[in-house]
């Protein structure tokens, strides 16, 4: 593989990263907003429409990132992980678009750029059936909330808890 189709790849690679479906919302419809930017379905995909406003969590801008600098050991892991920014933005579009519970996905998606992906998956494991009590997940429902500024997700693992307890899955 030459050198310009490497970095097409991964500039592919990096703009999937800021689409949340291959379809796409389409057609036209009213802008949502976020942080100023007034953002529709026009802008679907940002990664090809809006590079300027899509950035890494190391703070690089998405058209920055180059083979030249992945070669070169200038582009982390972390620059290639969608940030909680570029997931709002996709929830922007999609509230555009009339897709709310889409919208209300990709924000708790965002919420969960802040957890430790160790934790995550220890989070994963808790909420399998029988693994955890309903005090277990509440504890966690309120870690997510306090630790991580994830209401979403907190209010999802408690409705768990009640769901888990109503059909008995809870830890005996």
């Amino acid at each position: 593989m030459n050198e310009q189709m490497l970095e097409q790849v991964i500039k592919e690679v990096i703009n999937s990263m800021s689409n949340t479906s291959s379809n796409g919302p389409s057609g036209s419809a009213p802008s949502s907003s976020y942080k100023g930017v007034a953002l529709s379905s026009n802008d679907y995909p940002i990664g090809e429409k809006r590079p300027e406003l899509i950035k890494t969590p190391s703070g690089k801008q998405l058209n920055t990132i180059v083979l030249d600098d992945l070669l070169k050991g200038n582009v982390k892991s972390d620059d290639l992980r969608i940030t909680a920014d570029t997931l709002e933005m996709q929830a922007s579009i999609a509230d555009s678009v009339g897709r709310a519970p889409f919208a209300h996905n990709l924000r708790r998606a965002g919420e969960l750029t802040r957890v430790p992906d160790a934790r995550i998956l220890e989070i994963y494991n808790a909420l399998r059936p029988g693994r955890s009590s309903k005090q277990e997940l509440l504890a966690i429902g309120d870690e997510l909330d306090r630790q991580y500024g994830a209401p979403i997700t907190a209010a999802f693992v408690r409705e768990a808890a009640d769901v888990y307890e109503k059909r008995n899955y809870l830890k005996k």
